[in-house]
């Protein structure tokens, strides 16, 4: 039940916490160079119809009375239209975030999957062993390399020469039909129907922004890793379960829980910047995600889908925060309510 109380104290704070990055979202887009009104009209529209399409628009009240129509069409779950698209922003973020997502989701799986136990791995060695002298260049490495670039790389070698690749187009070959829709994460959906010819596509299209996307976020995990084992493997704790003679293997897997709260934490971090790095490989690997969505939307001065987008991000984090916060009460029994 304290736990339960927890949960609701903090979806309280949610309404807030949306109001307020709503106000500075708005408030921001409209003082950033670029007019919604130009892009309709055209470079070489007069201003006269510039100004009759911003006062359709709204854009020449003041802006606390276009944030007070803004916000009533947002309670009402209107995010407006995309002058870009010509569709209503909700519609557009329902049909692309599922591929954002999917490129989050696997990419954290797999850095998961293969991160921890690299880290584990390095710091049992204490400094010496193929996985440590495979972390240390990794970890430095990774961290000094932007996305993109290691994004461009891998599209040089894996398609350009190798050959070992699809072409960087999307998340299916063109013409190529998308399985039937569950979760709008088309490698899910094709397994989940069993549809093994989209399977084979959607995958070899997901392989080279996943590889980025791992490549370069999967260091802080493994760094985190390491360092949090190093210390638990270093402590009393570890001392006294050895002095019972336990397995080694249940010593270190019970080292591995206590140092995980850590890891946690930098992975609901890195959910975050997974969320910005997609929109930069989204563009680089034409994925069509919400990300792209993003970039086309800054580009073209699309107020409501650039607040759409940023709303969404930001749903998006608090979920994963609340998320982080449940994992600690689960891992460690020394801060639950």
């Amino acid at each position: 039940m304290r736990l339960l109380a927890y949960v609701l104290r903090r979806l309280l704070f949610v309404v807030p916490q949306a109001l307020g990055i709503s106000v500075i979202t708005f408030v921001i887009v409209r003082v950033l160079p670029g007019n919604p009104a130009l892009v309709l009209a055209g470079s070489t529209a007069t201003k006269e119809s510039i100004a009759a399409i911003e006062h359709r628009l709204g854009l020449d009240q003041p802006i606390w009375v276009q944030y007070g129509r803004y916000l009533k069409d947002l309670v009402a779950g209107d995010l407006g239209k995309s002058i870009v698209t010509s569709q209503p922003v909700v519609d557009d973020l329902v049909q692309r975030l599922p591929a954002t997502l999917e490129l989050i989701f696997f990419g954290l799986l797999v850095s998961l999957i293969v991160g921890i136990p690299l880290g584990v791995s390095a710091a049992v060695g204490r400094g010496q062993g193929p996985a440590h002298r495979i972390a240390a260049p990794y970890s430095l490495l990774a961290g000094s390399i932007p996305d993109f670039w290691v994004g461009l790389i891998v599209i040089l070698v894996f398609y350009a020469y190798l050959g070992w690749a699809p072409a960087p187009l999307g998340q299916l070959p063109t013409g190529a039909d998308p399985p039937a829709r569950i979760t709008g994460m088309y490698v899910v959906d094709a397994l989940a129907t069993g549809n093994w010819g989209v399977l084979r596509l959607a995958a070899a299209h997901l392989l080279l922004p996943l590889l980025t996307l791992v490549f370069v976020y999967m260091a802080p995990i493994v760094k985190m890793t390491r360092s949090s084992m190093e210390d638990v493997l270093e402590s009393a704790f570890v001392d006294h379960l050895e002095s019972l003679g336990l397995h080694r293997r249940i010593i270190l897997w019970r080292a591995l829980r206590n140092a995980l709260p850590p890891v946690v934490t930098i992975v609901g971090v890195l959910v975050g910047y997974l969320l910005g790095g997609a929109v930069l490989i989204e563009v680089v690997f034409s994925w069509g995600g919400a990300g792209q969505y993003a970039v086309l939307a800054i580009v073209n001065s699309d107020f409501a889908a650039i607040q759409g987008f940023v709303l969404a991000a930001a749903g998006f984090s608090l979920v994963v925060y609340l998320a982080v916060d449940l994992l600690y009460f689960a891992l460690d029994p020394r801060i639950r309510p």
